[in-house]
């Protein structure tokens, strides 16, 4: 009978066990970057920030032992650290961070940090196939993960300059000929459009008017006077007619006196 009930027992410790699956936790430091793993099937993969240059995560695997729903830190001003999953003995955890726009750099002061969806999502996996199942594996370095950055960035601002837009694009026509482009005007959101007015030909009506067409009021009387020139402006006036004489001889002209500017006083 003792027999009987020792085999029962080993066998339920047994199928107990069995229920629980591995939990493989991997951090790349290098690409900034967590994979999960279950029983050696990946299930998920999440950016992170690690520790920083002079704050290194340390590398090694690691096995997790102990959790905490609601953590805040001891050492740097009670920081929280929400579904803390802790795996060495110095206080190394992974865990979920407000600094959510950091991730993917390597920035924290030695936990690995993750956005808090995600660290919810692998607390609950933890703590359902338990803690102790759960292995940690740390490789790269940050230094390797910043000069990753550096490069990307620099790629990126050596581009070459977007294409110009359409309406400048040059056109051509199905002979092969080159279509001249007129840009069209642009629009911006709230502003009205600017209308550009073609400038009307005045009539030859006597009077000077701007030469834009800005304005349709008459300036003054354009003058009717001799060549000579007023104010960068040359006038001519028709020249009188010779007369003559009874014998056909050509009569004297008699000029009317002008004032200073060849105008009649």
């Amino acid at each position: 009978m003792r027999s009987l009930l020792v085999a029962v027992t080993t066998l339920m410790l047994f199928a107990a066990g069995a229920a629980q699956a591995k939990v493989s936790i991997t951090v790349d430091k290098d690409a900034q970057m967590l994979t999960v793993a279950v029983d050696g099937v990946q299930r998920y993969q999440w950016p992170v920030s690690s520790g920083n240059p002079s704050h290194e995560t340390p590398n090694g695997t690691f096995r997790a032992f102990r959790m905490e729903a609601n953590h805040f830190s001891k050492e740097f001003d009670d920081a929280p650290m929400p579904h803390s999953i802790f795996f060495t003995k110095i206080g190394h955890a992974i865990h979920g961070t407000e600094s959510e726009r950091s991730l993917g750099v390597p920035v924290s002061h030695g936990c690995v940090r993750l956005s808090r969806a995600h660290a919810a999502t692998l607390y609950a996996l933890v703590e359902e196939q338990g803690v102790l199942n759960t292995t940690v594996t740390l490789t790269g370095s940050s230094t390797v993960a910043l000069a990753r950055l550096q490069r990307r960035n620099t790629a990126v601002a050596r581009a070459e300059p977007a294409q110009p837009s359409e309406q400048y694009q040059q056109q051509y026509s199905d002979s092969g000929q080159p279509v001249v482009l007129t840009p069209q005007p642009q629009f911006f959101p709230g502003r009205r459009p600017v209308q550009q007015q073609p400038v009307q030909q005045q009539a030859d009506d006597g009077y000077i008017y701007p030469a834009d067409g800005s304005s349709t009021d008459q300036r003054y009387p354009a003058p009717r006077s001799s060549r000579r020139a007023y104010d960068g402006q040359a006038y001519y006036q028709q020249q009188p007619q010779p007369s003559y004489d009874g014998n056909g001889y050509p009569q004297p002209q008699r000029y009317q006196q002008r004032g200073l500017f060849g105008f009649p006083d």
